[in-house]
């Protein structure tokens, strides 16, 4: 039994080296966890590590192809001529970033949109149900999670109520994230009665087995008659509203957008719906409503996921820390980045940009904890000043730079979410905006302590042991 252990072991280690063609830090942490844990490392590696980078998972027709492509090129050239008039100085200044999520991310830029900035859930949550109630044509929803509790039953039973009424109803959920609810969940099943659509991402196809458990969708979007957009960190359960003894209070940060990014918002649920789903829905249907244009904001809705292997939202966040020249504020609950992140976080510190990094106090997974902690230790070492917030738990994934541009998402500073989650995330181009982004975190700095060089230093070996294997597993938590 050793003897096929061994050379089990042997035949997926060479498979990850020639075959696989990960980065060598993932590739050693694989070897390591196969060697050091003998069949149980071969069954991780099973569910855990499979490579979707070479499949192209949104196919899209050849004309939605050649439109988007000739759209966006178009707004490409605009710029490059100088012809663009640009609504707020900070496009103006960021115009590189822009360019660059055009380019790499495929992101078109428009100006025409509001935003409001939701810091808590209950707030959040009681002006979607308000918006849900309000639909007319369609409601298009996608979490990460909807739990089976008493918040999760509160959405279902309103968009059960507007599929009654004859509104187009699509209810899109993480299969992993979605574990509490099926098909056979009571709401879901009213949904469905009542003339509702549900998908599944990536669902098992085993009850109890999922070969896609490493590869999730993060992605937490809301599209409401083609008009009212929703984007950002908060899921649907208990936790999310404070409810939940474990985590205290749940600090997050959410967008409510109107504008033409709505249509952008609609254009990625559509194409994540049609791979779920298999319905055959036209894309261009997310451009058919009528945009309410009450604002000048600029917006880009950037994507990512490990199906491309291009890290977009991360691509983003390195641009805007190596273009910052005064500060910049980084709130995450997982801060386990890669090489090239670190080193540009670490870069900008030591060039006398002011970086201020906020964590949790509490972990909701434990190496990945650990792992932050190590991380923002090095921080510290480089100059950054590095905030544990002490009121709940720091579930916020934004990034302010300058005071001009800001980004809210999905997507967490760490390896997971630049390789293996689908991931959405919303930059802004706005001064003003930023400044609230701004406001906020200085509040919340009133609710956390400072991790100084001091303090760090000071933790025992316990932690440090605790600290060098997280790291060590960086790669693949």
């Amino acid at each position: 039994m050793i003897a096929v252990l061994f050379v089990m072991n042997m035949i997926i280690a060479c498979t990850i080296i020639f075959l696989e063609r990960k980065n060598p830090s993932a590739t050693l942490a694989w070897i390591m966890i196969l060697f050091l844990l003998p069949g149980v490392g071969i069954i991780f590696y099973f569910f855990f590590s499979q490579n979707l980078s070479r499949k192209k998972i949104f196919k899209l027709t050849r004309s939605e192809e050649e439109a988007i492509g000739k759209s966006l090129q178009r707004q490409i050239d605009e710029m490059k001529r100088g012809e663009h008039v640009f609504t707020t100085g900070a496009a103006q200044c960021w115009s590189d970033l822009i360019r660059l999520n055009q380019v790499y991310g495929r992101a078109y830029f428009t100006q025409d949109n509001k935003v409001r900035i939701f810091t808590d859930g209950k707030e959040m949550l009681n002006k979607l149900l308000k918006d849900i109630r309000r639909a007319r044509n369609t409601i298009n929803i996608q979490y990460f999670i909807i739990k089976n509790d008493q918040v999760g039953r509160q959405l279902l039973d309103a968009l059960v109520d507007k599929a009654k009424q004859g509104v187009e109803v699509r209810l899109l959920i993480d299969a992993m994230g979605g574990r509490q609810i099926s098909m056979r969940t009571a709401g879901i099943r009213a949904l469905l009665a009542a003339g509702g659509q549900v998908a599944f991402f990536f669902p098992p196809k085993f009850k109890f087995l999922n070969m896609k458990l490493n590869y999730r969708n993060h992605r937490k979007i809301v599209v409401i008659d083609g008009q009212i957009g929703y984007i950002g960190g908060f899921n649907i359960a208990k936790e999310y509203l404070g409810l939940k003894k474990k985590f205290g209070y749940w600090r997050d940060t959410h967008l409510r957008v109107l504008g033409g990014c709505v249509q952008d918002l609609n254009a990625r649920f559509i194409m994540d719906w049609r791979f779920a789903s298999k319905e055959e829905i036209v894309l261009s249907e997310a451009y058919y409503s009528g945009i309410i244009k009450e604002g000048c904001t600029g917006v880009q809705i950037v994507s990512s996921g490990p199906d491309e292997g291009r890290s977009q939202i991360k691509r983003g966040y390195m641009k805007a820390i190596t273009s910052a020249r005064k500060n910049i504020y980084i709130q995450t609950p997982y801060f386990v980045p890669d090489n090239s992140m670190l080193e540009s976080l670490k870069m900008a510190a030591q060039s006398g940009v002011e970086v201020r990094l906020m964590i949790p106090c509490m972990p909701d997974h434990m190496f990945v904890y650990w792992a932050t902690y190590a991380y923002a230790g090095e921080m510290i070492r480089s100059g950054a000043r590095v905030f544990i917030y002490n009121q709940g738990f720091l579930h916020a994934k934004t990034l302010v730079a300058d005071g001009e541009v800001v980004s809210i998402g999905s997507a967490n500073f760490d390896v997971r979410s630049f390789k293996l989650n689908f991931e959405a995330n919303a930059f802004l181009f706005d001064e003003k905006e930023a400044a609230k982004m701004e406001t906020i975190f200085e509040r919340d700095m009133r609710a956390s302590y400072e991790l100084t060089r001091e303090l760090y230093d000071q933790r025992g070996l316990v932690i440090k042991f605790k600290e060098s294997i997280a790291r060590l597993l960086t790669d693949i938590l």
